[in-house]
């Protein structure tokens, strides 16, 4: 993974969505080539021999890497998303974010008791978006879940909230 040129490419937006948040804005790394490769490649060669039958996708950042994986990785991709959004019937799960309270759904076959899912979502933030899917995917029956993140805000400490089962990858820590 060449770190380097991920974070030469990685835009900090000041005080969005709301005062005193520091976004990361990863559409700066899609749009240049050489940033997609490094990050496909190595999520790719990552977890080409874990035996992934699903990848999913935590709306709405989540869905811009999760299905050209699933597609590299010759398997499903599953959408998790916000209330409304789906239109057969969901499970869902309540979380508190670094500023507010959310809800998170899949649809309730979208993952069988065969699956192996890797959870993709583009930043790991307080770990409440991110806890929400795993829990989700565990209530759908999967027999295994790992999770993976283009960054990790380390000093807020969202990897400490996931399960201890689910191995949890990430490419920047920030």
């Amino acid at each position: 993974m060449n770190v380097e040129l991920l974070k030469q490419n990685l835009r900090a937006v000041p005080d969005f969505p709301i005062k005193g948040i520091q976004f990361w804005d990863i559409t700066t790394l899609m749009k240049n080539p050489a940033c997609m490769k490094e990050m496909a490649d190595s999520m790719y060669e990552l977890y080409k021999d874990k035996g992934i039958t699903k990848v999913v996708g935590i709306e709405s950042r989540g869905f811009f890497l999760a299905p050209a994986l699933a597609l590299r990785l010759g398997v499903g991709f599953v959408p998790i998303r916000k209330p409304g959004k789906l239109p057969a019937e969901t499970i869902s799960y309540s979380y508190t974010k670094e500023y507010g309270v959310d809800t998170l759904e899949i649809h309730k076959d979208a993952l069988t008791p065969d699956d192996v899912v890797l959870v993709h979502d583009d930043v790991l933030a307080t770990g409440g978006s991110s806890l929400a899917a795993i829990e989700l995917v565990k209530k759908s029956g999967a027999k295994k879940v790992y999770a993976n993140f283009l960054i990790e805000l380390d000093s807020l400490h969202g990897k400490d909230k996931l399960p201890a089962d689910v191995q949890v990858d990430t490419f920047l820590h920030l």
